[in-house]
């Protein structure tokens, strides 16, 4: 594929994991959250110029900056995430304000990489981007994944129910950002 429709690819996969995020989901605890991270990771590998070999120091270095920010993308998309338990056991996630306030940081950041790249004339391509994308979903999916656990799922808790609960309402873990309604939402 040439690297505009590869581009437009990457944009909308992430506009479609970025949009379904910020609708109330339940979490499904038994799924194997790692897999889609490990299937980009997959196709990034097999794919030819993760490395520019004419630029091997350069390209190396912007990878790490481009890993490192993928990492703490996921971790502060996963920290400002809302999860709770519902009575029945069912756990529900949604996103928050903050959440979009750390992905636009986050593409800013891999926008001011990919100028600095091309400004050292470092040829850039999709894999870095998948790697990237990997880290992301693989780190936020592993917080959320370790998050869910620490419900206490067999018993009300009345020291973490939300302000607005019953005790049999829901449990929740603390999110930074702003007060979402833990409703879920009636599709």
């Amino acid at each position: 594929m040439s690297g505009l429709v590869d581009a437009l690819l990457i944009v909308a996969v992430v506009a479609l994991v970025v949009v379904r995020q910020f609708r109330t989901r339940r979490i499904d605890t038994d799924r194997r959250w790692w897999v889609v991270p490990v299937i980009l990771v997959v196709v990034a590998l097999r794919e030819p110029g993760l490395i520019d070999i004419h630029h091997r120091a350069e390209s190396i270095t912007l990878l790490t900056a481009e890993l490192l920010i993928g990492l703490a993308t996921g971790a502060g998309w996963a920290w400002t995430t809302r999860v709770w338990a519902e009575a029945d056991g069912e756990v529900w996630s949604r996103s928050t304000k903050a959440s979009v306030v750390v992905w636009i940081i986050g593409i800013g950041l891999r926008v001011g990489l990919f100028a600095l790249g091309a400004a050292l004339g470092v040829h850039q391509h999709t894999p870095a981007l998948l790697l990237a994308l990997a880290a992301t979903l693989l780190l936020r999916a592993g917080i959320l994944h370790w998050r869910t656990k620490s419900l206490d799922l067999t018993s009300p808790n009345p020291e973490s129910l939300h302000p607005a609960s019953t005790p049999s309402a829901h449990r929740q873990t603390t999110a930074y950002g702003d007060g979402v309604s833990l409703r879920k939402e009636r599709v």
